[in-house]
């Protein structure tokens, strides 16, 4: 894709409006250093540094979409604690409309705590509900998601699902149907354990063992080239059956990914990863930029091709963090 192309797509982003919603979680992040074996246990001792926090799980691709210069509504439910006022401190951080956040005494806001020591993460620890939000949540949700449709502001909802107890099929099916009546994009990065097969999606963007978990088949080993690995091309065709997306754009790590259109035509972009340090988030910034620009009128192709630049500089950092613009722009300069 030239530069000029380029500029044309991103040029619009400011102007898109994306309903998110999903499971909003809070990243922690312990950084310390560690130069010797606990006398209780065979474990590391860490000397503690520093400690970060910012948005993660669903809220991490809302932080994305701003940081890409787009406009985001976010939709979720979190507890009613001190993680959660700081959940909407960032979200407020960052610009982002937090009017259907929702609070419920009944649950803890997710918090996933990372220890990390020479960049390398140690051990994770998460606290969090996954017990089903209330009816009632996922109800005031949905309408506020259709005021949003009806009232022209928004271009395109994004369902983000970690499988953590907001969406259920009944609740995706009710919003496809909200996008269908407003002829807006959805799109979904799905989880495998909880398979939320709706027909018609704009895009769905699972990765290799997502894509075989949803498809209910054995993840077995890649093969090269890509589209002489029989095995993903079952598992794409099935998924195309079953979910009938637009686009299907599987991501294989290394191997880059596959763009598998509804028209029949696939496309396998190599990554454009340098170096990996972490894939954390990865996903989120992929589905980001990809709804991004086709809302920008974007081909299929050339928003696999965008998203790939900006999954390739978010795994070259440590941390859960987003892609910026003039870093997606500055990575098409060697092309």
């Amino acid at each position: 894709m030239n530069k000029s192309r380029l500029t044309e797509i991103i040029s619009t982003f400011k102007t898109k409006n994306i309903a998110v919603i999903g499971d909003l979680m809070l990243d922690v992040y312990v950084w310390g250093d560690t130069s010797r074996i606990s006398p209780e246990a065979p474990v590391p001792v860490v000397q503690i540094n520093k400690k970060t926090q910012c948005l993660g799980g669903a809220s991490n691709v809302m932080r994305n979409i701003v940081t890409l210069s787009g406009n985001v509504y976010a939709c979720g439910v979190i507890g009613d604690d001190e993680n959660a006022k700081k959940v909407r401190s960032l979200l407020a951080e960052y610009n982002i409309n937090a009017d259907s956040v929702y609070s419920s005494s009944d649950r803890v806001t997710i918090e996933k705590q990372r220890v990390m020591s020479s960049g390398q993460q140690l051990l994770r620890i998460d606290y969090e509900t996954t017990n089903e939000v209330s009816k009632y949540y996922r109800d005031k949700i949905i309408d506020d998601i259709a005021q949003l449709a009806k009232n022209k502001k928004i271009d395109a909802i994004l369902i983000e699902d970690y499988a953590k107890g907001l969406l259920d099929i009944a609740t995706v099916e009710k919003i496809n149907n909200i996008a269908k009546e407003y002829n807006l994009f959805i799109t979904l990065d799905p989880h495998p354990g909880h398979p939320l097969k709706t027909k018609n999606l704009t895009l769905i963007t699972p990765n290799r063992m997502e894509a075989f978990g949803l498809a209910g088949v054995y993840n077995s080993e890649p093969k090269t080239p890509v589209l002489d690995d029989s095995a993903l091309i079952a598992v794409s065709e099935k998924l195309a059956e079953e979910w009938a997306p637009q686009y299907l754009l599987i991501t294989l790590g290394s191997q880059g990914m596959a763009l598998f259109e509804k028209n029949g035509n696939v496309k396998v972009i190599p990554t454009r990863a340098r170096e990996v340090f972490d894939v954390s988030g990865a996903g989120d910034t992929v589905i980001s930029a990809f709804t991004l620009a086709l809302l920008g009128g974007a081909t299929g192709v050339e928003a696999a091709i965008i998203a790939n630049h900006a999954a390739g500089i978010v795994v070259g950092k440590v941390g859960t963090v987003s892609v910026m613009l003039n870093e997606l722009i500055r990575s098409f300069d060697d092309e």
